[in-house]
Formats: structure tokens, C-alpha cells, sequence
């Protein structure tokens, strides 16, 4: 596609040499000659990141969400999960009450490996466990 969006450009009026470089050689394929390269190989980035980008259907997409935040609160003392940065991270709440400092720190390393184990995914996930106290006065 970088050729096909240089084409493009070129045909709806872009004469920035440049920025027509940037465009063609975004996927490394041959030399930049211009420092915008770097910025036109982050958006697509960003954009191939995008849910369905690479042909995953929003509905395998949904699947995997749905199944990260099942498998963390398939463990004891949590109360929620949540899937969150396009499924790059979940995040988990546990019962403040019943799960201590450390057991957090096991509930976050058990998730992960049964992450590991059990599902297929591009890059890293991050598990994040929370375990919040909340005390609240008013004064009048």
C-alpha cells in the first residue's frame, strides 16, 4: 500500500517531495530522504493496532475481550475485570477485605499465565490487580 498512497496523493495534488517520500517508504521498503518517515511509519502503526485492521472481525475481537476479563474473574477475591487498550491490558479489582498486598501481586501473576497458556495473542498483556481501601468523613 505505500505505492498505492503515494499514487494517491500525487493524484489529488500533493507535490511536497518530501511528504511523497514519507508516504513510499513507510514500510522501509527503500531509503528515506525526508525526517517525516518516522512520523508516517507511527500512524501506521496506530492504525494497523486498530480492532479488525488485520482482518480480526469485531466479533473475534469482542471473543478475546470477553475472555480475558473471564479468565480473571474466574480467580478467587475478584469482584471485576475489565479488558481495556484494545485488550493490551486487563485490569482487575479485587475484594480489599478478603486479598492481601501479596496475594494481589499472585492473583496478577496467576492471570498471566493462564493468559500464557490459553489464549493466542500479537505482543504483551498487561495484568494490573487493584486492591483499594477507601475511608471517607465529612465534616460540617
Amino acid at each position: 500500500h505505500p505505492q498505492i498512497g503515494m499514487d494517491f496523493c500525487k493524484k489529488h495534488g500533493e507535490k511536497a517531495e518530501a511528504v511523497l517520500n514519507a508516504i513510499a517508504v513507510h514500510h522501509g521498503d527503500i531509503p528515506s530522504t525526508t525526517p517525516y518517515t518516522p512520523i508516517v511509519m507511527a500512524a501506521d502503526a496506530i492504525s494497523s493496532a486498530r480492532p479488525g485492521a488485520r482482518r480480526e472481525s469485531m466479533e473475534m475481537y469482542v471473543k478475546r475481550l470477553e475472555q480475558l476479563e473471564s479468565l480473571a474473574k474466574e480467580q478467587p477475591g475478584v469482584t471485576e475485570s475489565f479488558a481495556i487498550q484494545a485488550g493490551r491490558e486487563v485490569r482487575v479489582i479485587v475484594d480489599a477485605k478478603s486479598i492481601s498486598d501479596g496475594e494481589a501481586f499472585a492473583i496478577s501473576k496467576r492471570i498471566a499465565t493462564r493468559i500464557e497458556e490459553e489464549m493466542t495473542f500479537p505482543g504483551e498483556i498487561k495484568v494490573t490487580v487493584l486492591r483499594e481501601v477507601r475511608a471517607e468523613s465529612t465534616a460540617r
